[in-house]
C-alpha cells in the first residue's frame, strides 16, 4: 500500500474537517449545550458522559489538561478512548479545553492531530497574560504573531481555536477590544473567540458587554455562559467578582441571548457553574464537600434555568 505524505495526510484531515464545517454551519445548525468537565472532576468521562445525558445536555466540553479528565501528554491515546466512552453514553465530544496558548505550548500539535482524527473542531485557547510592568501596546505585536501561527497549524488540521476571555488584571481580552484587534485579521474559522458573558459583564456591567459582544459576534464560535451577582472581599481581603447561580444575578441573558440568535450562532455553548455551593465542583475538585445528589440537583437547576431563558428568547 502506498503511504501518505504528511501533507497528503493532512490534507485529507483539513478536508474532513471542512465538510463537519460545513455540515455545522448550514441554515438550520444548531449550537449544543455542553456540560463542562471541570465540574466533574469529581468522577470519570464515564459517569460524567451518562449523567449528563441523563440531564439534557447536548454534549461534553472535555478538560484536557493537567488535572483533567485526559492529560495532555496521553492525549493520542486516551482522547480516543474519552470520545468512544462518551459517544457510547449517547453524547458527543463536542469540545475541549486545554493548556494550549500557541504553537509552542507542550503536545499542541500531538492535540490539535488527536481531533482532527476524531473530527473534534473546536478547542479552547488563551489565558494569555500582559506583562503589566511594560506597555501593553507594543505587547498586542506578539500576541498577533502567535495567533497567527496558531491559526496556520489550526487550518493545517482542519480545526478552530476559541479563545477564552476572562476578567481581571493582566488578562488578554478581559477588555475584548484587544483580543479583536489580535484577531480581526485571521481567520475566524482558524482562530475566533469564546465568549464568556459572565466576565464581560464583571469588565463592563453597564453597557461594555454590548460593545465587546456586538463588536466579536462575528468572530465568536463559542459561548460560556455563568451568573455575577456582586463583589465581595476573598480570604485576603481583595475585592472579587461574587459568582452566583444562573438566573440569579446581574447577567443580561434576556438581551444576550437574542443577539446570539439574530447572529445566528451555532457554536458550543458551555454551562459554567463556578459559586461556592457545588462542594469544591465549582473549582475543578476531585472531592466532593457536599453529598453527590445534592450536587446534581444544582446542576441540573441551572441546566433548566439557560434552557428556560433559551425557549424565552426564542433560540430553544
Amino acid at each position: 500500500m502506498m503511504s501518505l505524505s504528511r501533507r497528503e495526510l493532512m490534507a485529507g484531515l483539513a478536508g474532513a474537517a471542512a465538510a463537519t464545517l460545513k455540515a455545522e454551519t448550514k441554515p438550520d445548525a444548531h449550537y449544543a449545550i455542553c456540560a463542562y468537565s471541570k465540574h466533574w472532576q469529581w468522577t470519570d468521562v464515564k459517569e460524567t458522559a451518562e449523567i449528563a445525558a441523563r440531564m439534557g445536555y447536548d454534549g461534553i466540553d472535555l478538560t484536557v489538561r493537567k488535572g483533567g479528565h485526559v492529560l495532555p501528554e496521553r492525549v493520542a491515546d486516551d482522547l480516543p478512548k474519552a470520545e468512544e466512552t462518551i459517544r457510547k453514553a449517547g453524547m458527543k465530544l463536542t469540545m475541549i479545553t486545554g493548556d494550549i496558548e500557541d504553537t509552542q505550548s507542550p503536545y499542541c500539535e500531538n492535540v490539535l492531530k488527536t481531533l482532527a482524527k476524531l473530527g473534534v473542531r473546536w478547542y479552547r485557547w488563551g489565558n494569555l497574560r500582559y506583562d503589566l510592568t511594560k506597555s501593553i501596546a507594543p505587547q498586542l505585536a506578539g500576541f498577533q504573531a502567535r495567533a497567527k501561527d496558531l491559526a496556520a497549524m489550526n487550518k493545517e488540521y482542519g480545526v478552530c481555536a476559541i479563545y477564552h476571555t476572562h476578567s481581571g488584571v493582566g488578562w488578554v481580552g478581559a477588555s475584548i477590544w484587544d483580543l479583536y484587534l489580535i484577531l480581526k485579521d485571521l481567520d475566524p474559522n482558524a482562530v475566533a473567540v469564546n465568549y464568556d458573558v459572565g466576565h464581560a459583564t464583571v469588565e463592563g456591567g453597564l453597557g461594555g458587554w454590548i460593545h465587546s459582544a456586538n463588536l466579536t459576534m462575528p468572530m465568536m464560535k463559542g459561548v460560556a455562559v455563568k451568573d455575577f451577582n456582586s463583589w465581595a472581599r476573598n480570604a485576603k481581603g481583595v475585592w472579587m467578582p461574587g459568582w452566583c447561580e444562573l438566573g440569579q444575578g446581574q447577567v443580561n441573558f434576556k438581551q444576550f441571548f437574542p443577539m446570539l440568535k439574530a447572529a445566528r450562532f451555532t457554536g458550543p455553548l458551555q454551562l459554567h457553574m463556578e459559586y461556592p455551593d457545588l462542594g469544591g465542583a465549582d473549582t475543578g475538585k476531585t472531592k466532593l464537600t457536599i453529598p453527590k445528589e445534592q450536587l446534581l440537583a444544582i446542576m441540573q437547576r441551572n441546566l433548566d434555568t439557560l434552557k428556560r431563558l433559551l425557549r424565552e428568547a426564542d433560540f430553544a
